[in-house]
């Protein structure tokens, strides 16, 4: 008798063992489908008209709205809607050197390195995380360096398009599609010259003027994802990002009225 009751005290044991996991297993999900949740921007009213243009929420004042009339993506695959000035997206980065750098970061720390000519830039992933995007120059030519964690997306791009260059700032949203990246979303940013909503993940212009026109990413040859070591040992002058820059958003600048040439030379081919 004690045989058989001292048997059902261990099958009882056990099994309360793996109800204890499933309920624990099930904790977790729900945690995790918690934390996936994001702001839906339609849901929060971002998107609206004026004057029968569809237009997206850009901040609080009138003129920092997007006109997004006609534009490739969907509504409902909006997330957030912050404001396209609350990142600080760098316009004049300040940099230090790879000694004063040394002391900050660790030999695994990821970075971001673009090099061009005699001269190598570095943007630790940790700092982009906060800037998202970093208007540059590297050996004369306007670049800029990007990093999204929703998407882990970091890359060099080029600014210049023909005889026009472009500043690039954050929308203060995402955007996602189930097709693009398995779903992920990704950061959604815009350029002062024309006001084009810019969407990373499929490389192009997704609203305005330069809707289509493509995203032209640095050659791969002269841009890596790398580690702290490697820059530290291998590129000894390269100029660092210099962290916890931010600035004063600028309130006007010069826009670019006849983007005919951009779009005749850069569209992406359909």
């Amino acid at each position: 008798m004690k045989k058989i009751m001292l048997l059902f005290l261990t099958i009882l044991a056990i099994g309360c063992k793996e109800q204890t996991k499933k309920e624990e297993a099930k904790s977790v999900d729900k945690k995790e489908n918690v934390k996936k949740k994001r702001p839906v921007a339609f849901e929060e009213g971002k998107f609206f008209e004026v004057d029968g243009k569809k237009m997206l929420y850009g901040g609080e004042n009138e003129n920092e709205h997007f006109d997004i009339t006609n534009y490739l993506l969907k509504d409902e695959q909006f997330h957030y809607g912050i404001g396209r000035e609350k990142f600080p997206a760098l316009l004049k980065p300040e940099f230090i050197s790879v000694a004063e750098a040394n002391k900050v970061w660790a030999d695994s720390t990821r970075f971001l390195l673009a090099q061009s000519g005699n001269e190598v830039k570095a943007y630790a992933v940790k700092d982009l995380t906060r800037h998202e995007i970093v208007n540059d120059v590297l050996d004369g030519q306007p670049i800029m360096a990007v990093y999204c964690i929703l998407a882990d997306l970091g890359a060099i791009y080029e600014r210049k398009y023909g005889d026009k260059e472009l500043t690039f700032a954050l929308s203060g949203y995402t955007y996602y599609d189930e097709n693009v990246w398995n779903g992920l979303d990704g950061f959604v940013f815009w350029d002062r010259e024309t006001e084009s909503l810019w969407w990373p993940l499929i490389g192009k212009g997704v609203s305005g003027p330069l809707m289509d026109v493509k995203l032209i990413e640095m050659d791969k040859n002269k841009w890596s994802d790398t580690h702290w070591k490697n820059i530290r040992e291998n590129h000894p002058n390269a100029k660092v990002l210099k962290s916890g820059q931010d600035f004063e958003r600028p309130t006007e600048w010069k826009k670019i009225e006849d983007v005919a040439s951009i779009v005749e030379n850069f569209s992406v081919e359909k």
